[in-house]
């Protein structure tokens, strides 16, 4: 997913996330986009400090499939059409520093 498309559809109200389901994207109450780990709540910057370069690559965003849409096999939200409910290798992701 790119920028645009990934502020546009946490700005839609999905579920945006990044490397696998423990790390969502999301809006604060500033406007600023965050990517926070669900298990202990770390967040970094969903870009870099000037706003334009993501802090992840656009193939590992990814918006979890409803299962309406697993009917549906030509609404994929990833590109290679696989979900990354956990990190390759089968091991859970590592969090993020915390954001001060």
């Amino acid at each position: 997913m790119t920028l645009d498309e990934i502020k546009s559809a946490v700005d839609a109200g999905q579920t945006v996330h990044w490397a696998n389901t423990g790390y969502v994207v999301h809006k604060d109450r500033l406007g600023q986009y965050l990517i926070t780990y669900l298990p202990n709540g770390s967040c970094i910057g969903l870009t870099d400090g000037e706003g334009h370069r993501l802090n992840g690559k656009e193939a590992e965003f990814f918006i979890v499939q409803s299962k309406d849409a697993a009917e549906n096999p030509g609404s994929q939200s990833r590109p290679d059409g696989q979900g990354r409910g956990v990190a390759p290798g089968g091991e859970g992701a590592f969090p993020l520093g915390r954001q001060l």
